[in-house]
């Protein structure tokens, strides 16, 4: 396989269990440059198992993970981070009262030194804010303004673009709409799109097809810890992926048994 054409992460059969919970099984899917690889389920469907194992929290059982086509076995985020895996999880790694550019670097400040001390860059800190912020699309008048200020949306757009400029190569994002109305949900999924545009691998989880099929690339469906299917965009339509979601051929199942009981 040629550098070109190699994922970023390919996974294969990966399964994980705890104690004689089997919390995953088999799953594959790949997640390539310029793409959105989107994962979909339920609540229990094994969307979070996938991307703990993916951003090194827990270490798959069963399968293969490769990033770069190089198999890995993560040991802690840390290992995940250096190899260019970025996660922005539900809840957001950000200090609400603290201002939106001390939150976008959050312990990798700009410093300068004076004699043998070093003080915190305030003005690079914040012009590098705004410039990457603005590259991302992100028109913030006052980056000194606490982040807690900003909207569900606006939050999550800052931790991509934080992503972004720390040199993230795949960008893995956990239910970033999940609590937004349309408007902000669409900001968000904006963004998504432009950090593929930029090069990224994008891993998006969501519960939600009407959210996922606008900017993904291909499609994993979980459930209950097992794949349900896995498509590329131009092998499904919305309607049918909505379907699927919905638990479409049960409720089929469902609807003819109770027309012939």
């Amino acid at each position: 396989m040629t550098e070109a054409t190699t994922p970023l992460i390919e996974v294969t059969d990966v399964g994980k269990s705890y104690g004689s919970v089997i919390a995953l099984r088999d799953v594959s899917t790949v997640v390539r440059a310029g793409e959105v690889t989107c994962v979909l389920g339920d609540n229990g469907a094994g969307k979070s198992t996938l991307i703990k194992i993916l951003a090194g929290v827990h270490q798959h059982d069963r399968g293969e993970f490769r990033v770069n086509g190089e198999p890995v076995r993560f040991a802690s985020p840390r290992d995940a981070l250096d190899r260019g895996i970025a996660t922005v999880y539900q809840d957001l790694a950000v200090v609400p009262l603290m201002s939106v550019w001390r939150n976008f670097f959050l312990g990798s400040e700009p410093t300068i030194r004076v004699g043998p001390l070093r003080f915190l860059d305030r003005r690079k800190g914040k012009a590098v804010t705004k410039e990457a912020l603005a590259g991302m699309g992100i028109d913030l008048r006052d980056v000194e303004q606490p982040v807690g200020t900003l909207s569900g949306g606006e939050r999550q757009c800052v931790a991509i673009a934080r992503a972004v400029h720390f040199g993230a190569k795949v960008l893995i994002l956990d239910e970033p709409t999940a609590a937004l109305g349309v408007k902000q949900a669409g900001i968000v999924l904006r963004h998504v799109a432009q950090a593929r545009d930029r090069g990224l691998g994008v891993v998006l989880i969501t519960h939600n097809p009407h959210h996922a099929y606008p900017v993904g690339d291909r499609f994993l469906l979980l459930k209950r810890g097992a794949p349900l299917g896995s498509y590329e965009k131009s092998e499904i339509d919305l309607a049918e992926l909505t379907r699927q979601m919905a638990g479409g051929a049960e409720l089929e199942t469902l609807e003819h048994e109770l027309r012939t009981a």
